[in-house]
């Protein structure tokens, strides 16, 4: 028996145990059961939302960002943004949302920093009652026990030190008529945003909530309705707990299998109507990367093409074979992948692979599970789209800019998405925030406060996270260094409808000026004869994918003899730490330096770099200059090229320094810096700095 057949066989046995509640979404009231049950009911997703609704977000973003054409829209301060602050019995509550009803409270993200962060009272106050119908400390209710327990609040990543964490409330809250959420505490100031000594908690909030036509009845959340609802909270638990993947047992594995030569296709044809309900796959090639990223799954419905992505990035792992596991999609390190997005189809349907990349790949415990489905006026294609931004230029303020993840046009819902990329320094790369645009809005209805936030995490943490049913960061080690890392969402209730079109954009904002691959792939449904405006990025499938600093920053001497410091690869220090910097005042060749600071007298640094040339040259060397700097000498493959060269006691600027007798050779050099003296500004310590080295 096959893997993929013991699974299925367990998941059936599941769905028997665990089939969600039978609610009749149409129609119904809305309430805390109806809300959950839909949470967990994958077919429902499928359909056009019934009672439809608006999706929007209150957030702490930095109120400065008013248009795309005017300054400050890249603004960063995304903290302590309240809508007002209300006096009342001597309390003062900041008010971070205040809406009209019928709606719902569907997804709920925060983050604190500064003395007794988080421990500030939270009220959610419904239907205009002064009494809230839930009160208590920030984070007991949103990752404690106070509404409801985990995964439905929860906080990432568990590693992590729990102040660090982002803060998930996932539980949904309906209102029948209005909701106001404030909160309460002594370490806000009420004019945080323009004082010179803020207060001692800076508070950061996502808020995603739904909002029904006025005709529609809604439940309001209190203690009777949980009461009432016990049964179906007990249910989505256990669902959730697990991403336990239920699937119909009507359904009829058709197989992928394949050894695909390069430039090859496996297709798998379904001429009857029906609905994906599962996609499995286990890919093997020589370059494991490789193959995960130039293996794209393509899918058509009905003759639409609306699937085209490469297969790890498909099932949230970008072009590294890790361990996930969300309500969607699940992968383990030996290579099992799979995906639980239910896809109806009228009529027919495609399932094709192809292999755009240069070597052999085996597909194995390959199947596409396709079950019975009645096509009705609200079902909908399932969508997929993904492209790279190779080696893009980003940095902070003038460099910062909004990256499109998806651009839809039609009838449908945006459900999720992710983001693989490559990091070449050391600092966090996703500062930006999330910026969606719903038909047509001149400005956007979501507006986040930075790229870990909307994935549910914070501080930009590096610690992995991967059981979660709707976020996931499988990899964080390029969060502050060079290497990579994979972030996923997948939408439930927080899922964004749209009529006519949607927009979304993410802002990619490092505060050091940078060259990074950043790859994100985007889901949704959307009615037959929808549009995605994003072409398949064919060129960026096939292109190497990035494993090293040096596969974007070459350590080569380029034709000139010349390298920049940051392309220079970092060997050993003893003491300090090596980065590449990058400052607004200094003008940098290519924006950056070689940066080793906190030196220590009598360590070394070394360095490396490759020459197609050899013989003897004059060295010049472009240095950062500064009164912090120190006294070196360098050496060039043992010889010393530079003696005591003298980089402090100067205003911070740069200078160019000449020495004759540098002898490179093919192949590999080695380039040591020796700290002999510390300069008059530094105390204990000194920084050293290199721009530029051209050999004449």
């Amino acid at each position: 028996m096959t893997y993929s057949t013991m699974s299925l066989r367990l998941f059936l046995f599941l769905g028997v145990l665990l089939a969600p509640i039978s609610l009749s979404l149409t129609g119904a009231e809305v309430s805390i059961a109806s809300l959950l049950d839909e949470m967990t009911n994958r077919d429902e997703r499928a359909r056009f939302p019934e009672p439809a609704f608006t999706n929007r977000q209150f957030s702490s973003y930095d109120r400065d960002s008013v248009a795309k054409d005017k300054p400050g829209w890249f603004a960063n301060r995304d903290r302590s943004m309240f809508l007002r602050v209300e006096k009342d019995n001597g309390r003062r509550e900041f008010v971070m949302m205040d809406t009209e009803g019928p709606g719902a409270i569907v997804r709920f993200w925060m983050t604190f920093s500064g003395k007794d962060s988080g421990r500030g009272i939270m009220r959610i106050y419904i239907d205009g009652n002064p009494v809230p119908a839930i009160e208590g400390a920030a984070f007991d209710i949103l990752s404690g026990n106070i509404v409801t327990g985990a995964p439905l609040a929860a906080s990432v990543p568990e590693a992590t030190l729990y102040q660090r964490r982002g803060h998930n409330l996932y539980f949904p809250i309906p209102y029948a008529k209005h909701c106001k959420i404030t909160y309460e505490s002594q370490g806000l100031r009420e004019d945080d945003y323009g004082a010179k000594q803020p207060g001692t908690e800076a508070v950061y909030y996502n808020i995603n909530y739904r909002t029904y036509d006025s005709s529609v009845k809604v439940a309001s959340y209190s203690k009777a309705e949980m009461q009432k609802s016990e049964k179906a909270v007990a249910n989505a638990l256990a669902l959730l707990s697990g991403n336990k993947k239920i699937l119909s047992p009507d359904g009829v594995a058709h197989s992928l299998d394949a050894v695909l030569q390069p430039g090859a296709k496996k297709t798998v044809e379904i001429k009857t109507p029906g609905a994906i309900q599962h996609i499995a796959m286990r890919l093997r090639a020589e370059n494991q990367e490789q193959a995960l990223r130039s293996t794209v799954l393509e899918i058509a419905f009905d003759g639409e093409k609306t699937v085209w992505v490469p297969a790890g990035d498909f099932f949230g792992i970008g072009y590294r074979q890790l361990y996930t596991n969300t309500w969607y999609a699940s992968a383990d390190e030996d290579g099992l992948m799979q995906a639980y997005w239910v896809m109806p189809f009228a009529k027919n349907c495609t399932v094709t692979l192809h292999n755009l990349g240069r070597q052999p790949v085996r597909v194995s415990d390959a199947s596409v599970n396709v079950k019975n489905w009645n096509w009705d006026e609200r079902s909908m294609h399932f969508g997929a789209g993904w492209r790279q931004y190779t080696r893009i230029n980003a940095g902070p303020h003038d460099q910062a800019k909004d990256i499109s993840f998806a651009s839809l046009q039609g009838k449908g819902v945006y459900v999720g998405d992710g983001v693989a990329l490559f990091n070449t320094g050391y600092r966090w790369w996703g500062e930006g925030d999330e910026k969606v645009y719903v038909d047509g809005e001149a400005f956007p209805s979501h507006f986040g406060t930075g790229t870990e936030d909307y994935y549910g995490y914070a501080w930009c943490r590096p610690e992995t996270f991967t059981d979660h049913p709707f976020i996931a960061q499988p990899l964080g080690t390029g969060n502050f260094s060079p290497r990579y890392s994979v972030n996923a969402r997948v939408r439930a209730l927080d899922g964004i409808p749209f009529n006519k079109s949607l927009q979304f954009d993410m802002e990619l904002w490092i505060s050091l000026r940078t060259t990074v691959n950043y790859a994100p792939v985007a889901f949704w449904y959307m009615m037959p004869g929808g549009r995605n405006m994003t072409p398949q990025d064919i060129v960026g499938a096939k292109e190497p994918v990035v494993m090293d600093r040096t596969d974007i920053y070459s350590p080569v001497l380029d034709a000139g003899r010349s390298i920049e410091g940051e392309n220079l690869i970092w060997v050993s220090t003893p003491s300090g730490s090596v980065s590449y910097q990058a400052h607004d005042k200094i003008a940098w060749s290519g924006g950056l330096q070689l940066h080793w600071r906190d030196a220590e007298v009598g360590n070394q640094v070394k360095f490396s770099f490759r020459s197609n040339v050899e013989g003897r040259f004059r060295m010049v060397g472009t240095f950062t200059v500064a009164r912090d700097y120190g006294v070196f000498d360098i050496y060039l493959n043992g010889k010393k090229i530079f003696s005591k060269l003298d980089l402090g006691g100067h205003d911070l600027g740069v200078m160019e320094f000449k020495a004759d007798g540098a002898v490179l050779v093919k192949g590999e050099n080695v380039l040591e810096i020796e700290l002999i003296k510390h300069a008059e500004g530094a105390a204990k310590r000194s920084h050293f700095g290199l721009d530029k080295l051209v050999f004449e």
